[in-house]
Protein backbone atom coordinates (compact mmCIF):
# COMPACT_ATOMS: atom_id res chain seq x y z
CA UNK A 1 0.00 0.00 0.00
CA UNK A 2 3.09 2.62 0.95
CA UNK A 3 4.26 1.92 -2.60
CA UNK A 4 0.89 2.48 -4.15
CA UNK A 5 0.72 5.80 -2.49
CA UNK A 6 4.16 6.62 -3.01
CA UNK A 7 3.51 6.00 -7.04
CA UNK A 8 0.16 8.03 -7.10
CA UNK A 9 1.75 10.88 -5.08
CA UNK A 10 5.05 10.71 -7.80
CA UNK A 11 2.85 10.52 -10.61
CA UNK A 12 0.21 14.06 -9.47
CA UNK A 13 3.27 15.58 -8.27
CA UNK A 14 6.02 15.80 -10.13
CA UNK A 15 4.82 13.77 -13.30
CA UNK A 16 2.16 15.71 -14.30
CA UNK A 17 3.52 19.18 -12.85
CA UNK A 18 5.99 18.69 -15.82
CA UNK A 19 3.36 18.71 -18.35
CA UNK A 20 3.22 14.98 -18.96
CA UNK A 21 -0.66 14.23 -19.61
CA UNK A 22 -0.37 11.23 -21.83
CA UNK A 23 -2.53 8.53 -20.21
CA UNK A 24 -0.49 5.67 -21.85
CA UNK A 25 2.46 7.26 -20.19
CA UNK A 26 0.85 8.00 -16.67
CA UNK A 27 -0.50 4.19 -16.59
CA UNK A 28 3.23 2.89 -16.80
CA UNK A 29 4.06 4.45 -13.97
CA UNK A 30 1.12 3.26 -11.85
CA UNK A 31 2.12 -0.31 -13.19
CA UNK A 32 3.20 -2.72 -10.26
CA UNK A 33 4.39 -4.92 -12.44
CA UNK A 34 7.39 -2.63 -13.47
CA UNK A 35 7.44 -0.50 -10.30
CA UNK A 36 10.63 1.19 -10.39
CA UNK A 37 11.99 -0.57 -7.10
CA UNK A 38 12.23 -3.58 -8.86
CA UNK A 39 15.47 -2.00 -10.81
CA UNK A 40 17.38 -0.11 -8.17
CA UNK A 41 20.11 -2.39 -6.88
CA UNK A 42 21.02 -1.01 -3.97
CA UNK A 43 18.33 -1.94 -1.38
CA UNK A 44 18.93 0.92 0.88
CA UNK A 45 18.57 3.20 -2.24
CA UNK A 46 14.79 1.75 -2.87
CA UNK A 47 13.17 3.40 -0.91
CA UNK A 48 13.85 6.31 -2.89
CA UNK A 49 12.12 4.92 -5.65
CA UNK A 50 10.03 7.40 -6.49
CA UNK A 51 11.99 10.44 -5.28
CA UNK A 52 12.21 13.60 -7.62
CA UNK A 53 15.98 12.74 -8.28
CA UNK A 54 18.34 10.78 -10.51
CA UNK A 55 18.93 7.52 -8.44
CA UNK A 56 22.93 5.46 -8.66
CA UNK A 57 21.77 1.65 -10.00
CA UNK A 58 26.05 1.00 -9.73
CA UNK A 59 29.30 1.15 -12.21
CA UNK A 60 28.82 5.16 -11.66
CA UNK A 61 25.11 5.31 -13.50
CA UNK A 62 22.28 6.95 -12.82
CA UNK A 63 18.11 6.28 -13.06
CA UNK A 64 16.84 9.51 -14.74
CA UNK A 65 14.74 10.92 -12.50
CA UNK A 66 10.90 9.98 -12.98
CA UNK A 67 9.85 13.49 -14.46
CA UNK A 68 12.44 13.14 -17.34
CA UNK A 69 11.85 9.97 -18.00
CA UNK A 70 7.84 10.22 -18.86
CA UNK A 71 8.62 13.67 -20.65
CA UNK A 72 10.89 11.73 -22.85
CA UNK A 73 8.61 8.80 -23.54
CA UNK A 74 5.36 11.54 -23.59
CA UNK A 75 7.59 12.91 -26.68
CA UNK A 76 9.08 9.72 -28.17
CA UNK A 77 5.37 8.39 -28.43
CA UNK A 78 6.11 5.03 -28.99
CA UNK A 79 3.39 3.15 -30.96
CA UNK A 80 2.66 -0.90 -30.52
CA UNK A 81 3.85 -1.67 -34.22
CA UNK A 82 7.25 0.00 -33.68
CA UNK A 83 10.93 -1.02 -33.45
CA UNK A 84 12.98 0.60 -31.45
CA UNK A 85 16.28 1.46 -30.78
CA UNK A 86 17.05 2.92 -27.14
CA UNK A 87 20.84 3.78 -26.14
CA UNK A 88 21.40 3.61 -22.59
CA UNK A 89 19.74 0.45 -21.15
CA UNK A 90 21.30 0.98 -17.10
CA UNK A 91 19.31 -0.86 -14.81
CA UNK A 92 16.82 -1.80 -17.59
CA UNK A 93 13.76 0.80 -16.12
CA UNK A 94 13.35 2.93 -19.12
CA UNK A 95 14.00 -0.47 -21.92
CA UNK A 96 10.36 -1.64 -20.04
CA UNK A 97 8.34 1.22 -19.99
CA UNK A 98 9.36 1.56 -23.67
CA UNK A 99 8.80 -2.05 -23.89
CA UNK A 100 5.13 -2.19 -22.76
CA UNK A 101 4.25 0.51 -25.41
CA UNK A 102 6.58 -0.51 -28.39
CA UNK A 103 6.43 -3.94 -30.36
CA UNK A 104 9.87 -4.49 -29.96
CA UNK A 105 13.34 -2.73 -28.58
CA UNK A 106 16.73 -3.12 -28.89
CA UNK A 107 18.11 -1.83 -25.42
CA UNK A 108 22.14 -1.25 -25.61
CA UNK A 109 24.53 -1.47 -22.75
CA UNK A 110 28.36 -1.09 -22.81
CA UNK A 111 28.71 -1.70 -19.18
CA UNK A 112 28.51 -5.96 -19.26
CA UNK A 113 27.66 -5.65 -15.58
CA UNK A 114 24.47 -3.27 -15.89
CA UNK A 115 23.28 -5.32 -19.22
CA UNK A 116 23.33 -8.84 -17.48
CA UNK A 117 21.52 -7.43 -14.84
CA UNK A 118 18.97 -5.34 -16.61
CA UNK A 119 18.39 -8.47 -19.29
CA UNK A 120 17.74 -10.79 -16.20
CA UNK A 121 15.09 -8.07 -15.22
CA UNK A 122 13.19 -7.84 -18.62
CA UNK A 123 12.78 -11.08 -19.13
CA UNK A 124 9.82 -11.80 -17.48
CA UNK A 125 8.34 -8.25 -17.50
CA UNK A 126 9.57 -6.53 -20.84
CA UNK A 127 10.36 -10.05 -23.13
CA UNK A 128 9.78 -7.75 -25.94
CA UNK A 129 12.85 -6.11 -25.08
CA UNK A 130 16.69 -7.37 -26.43
CA UNK A 131 19.31 -5.94 -24.27
CA UNK A 132 22.40 -5.72 -26.04
CA UNK A 133 26.14 -5.46 -24.45
CA UNK A 134 27.66 -2.73 -26.96
CA UNK A 135 28.71 0.75 -27.63
CA UNK A 136 25.72 2.59 -28.64
CA UNK A 137 27.11 6.18 -29.41
CA UNK A 138 26.84 5.82 -33.16
CA UNK A 139 23.70 3.70 -33.12
CA UNK A 140 23.43 0.45 -33.17
CA UNK A 141 23.60 -1.42 -37.06
CA UNK A 142 22.77 -4.58 -36.17
CA UNK A 143 19.21 -4.35 -35.86
CA UNK A 144 18.17 -1.29 -38.14
CA UNK A 145 16.52 0.04 -39.22
CA UNK A 146 13.90 1.62 -36.42
CA UNK A 147 10.64 3.35 -36.53
CA UNK A 148 12.46 5.63 -33.59
CA UNK A 149 15.57 6.03 -31.64
CA UNK A 150 15.97 7.02 -27.55
CA UNK A 151 19.02 7.96 -26.16
CA UNK A 152 19.51 8.02 -22.47
CA UNK A 153 22.79 9.67 -21.87
CA UNK A 154 23.75 12.94 -23.23
CA UNK A 155 25.81 13.42 -26.58
CA UNK A 156 27.48 16.81 -27.36
CA UNK A 157 26.04 16.34 -30.75
CA UNK A 158 23.87 13.61 -32.66
CA UNK A 159 26.08 11.44 -34.39
CA UNK A 160 24.67 11.07 -37.99
CA UNK A 161 24.60 7.17 -37.77
CA UNK A 162 21.70 7.38 -35.47
CA UNK A 163 19.35 8.98 -38.39
CA UNK A 164 21.10 6.83 -40.83
CA UNK A 165 19.34 4.01 -39.19
CA UNK A 166 16.12 5.62 -38.77
CA UNK A 167 13.05 4.90 -40.93
CA UNK A 168 11.90 7.27 -43.06
CA UNK A 169 8.77 9.35 -40.90
CA UNK A 170 11.21 7.95 -37.86
CA UNK A 171 12.20 9.92 -35.09
CA UNK A 172 15.39 10.30 -32.91
CA UNK A 173 15.12 11.73 -29.39
CA UNK A 174 18.35 12.76 -27.59
CA UNK A 175 19.99 15.09 -25.14
CA UNK A 176 22.03 17.17 -27.05
CA UNK A 177 25.08 19.74 -25.61
CA UNK A 178 27.42 19.92 -22.72
CA UNK A 179 27.03 20.56 -19.29
CA UNK A 180 25.13 22.36 -18.16
CA UNK A 181 23.56 23.66 -21.27
CA UNK A 182 21.68 20.67 -22.81
CA UNK A 183 18.92 20.19 -24.97
CA UNK A 184 15.92 17.39 -25.25
CA UNK A 185 15.66 17.73 -28.73
CA UNK A 186 13.62 15.90 -31.33
CA UNK A 187 13.89 15.14 -34.97
CA UNK A 188 11.13 13.79 -37.52
CA UNK A 189 13.13 12.23 -40.90
CA UNK A 190 11.57 12.14 -44.45
CA UNK A 191 12.47 11.99 -47.67
CA UNK A 192 16.15 11.10 -46.04
CA UNK A 193 16.51 13.98 -44.24
CA UNK A 194 15.49 15.98 -41.17
CA UNK A 195 12.18 18.28 -41.97
CA UNK A 196 11.48 18.93 -38.26
CA UNK A 197 13.67 19.16 -35.39
CA UNK A 198 11.72 20.19 -31.96
CA UNK A 199 13.73 21.28 -28.72
CA UNK A 200 11.52 20.23 -26.08
CA UNK A 201 13.24 21.31 -22.46
CA UNK A 202 16.32 22.51 -20.91
CA UNK A 203 18.20 19.84 -19.06
CA UNK A 204 21.80 18.24 -17.81
CA UNK A 205 22.14 14.71 -17.62
CA UNK A 206 25.46 12.43 -17.95
CA UNK A 207 27.22 11.71 -21.14
CA UNK A 208 27.10 8.88 -22.95
CA UNK A 209 30.58 7.20 -22.60
CA UNK A 210 32.64 7.37 -26.23
CA UNK A 211 30.02 10.24 -27.12
CA UNK A 212 30.82 12.05 -30.60
CA UNK A 213 31.92 15.89 -30.67
CA UNK A 214 31.11 18.06 -32.75
CA UNK A 215 33.90 17.38 -35.29
CA UNK A 216 31.96 15.64 -38.09
CA UNK A 217 28.90 15.12 -36.64
CA UNK A 218 25.15 17.04 -36.88
CA UNK A 219 24.63 19.81 -35.40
Amino acid sequence: MLNNTARQNMIEQQIRTWEVLDASVLALYADASIAREKFIPDAQQKSLAYADMALPIGSGQLMLEPKLEARMLQALAPRADEHILHIGCGSGFFAALLGKLAGTVVSVEIRPELAASAAARLSTVAPNVTVVEGDGAHGWAAAAPYDAIVLTGATPVLAEEFLAQTKDNGRVLAVVGSPPAMTLRLWHKNNGVVFLQHDILETDIPLLDNAPTAAAFLF
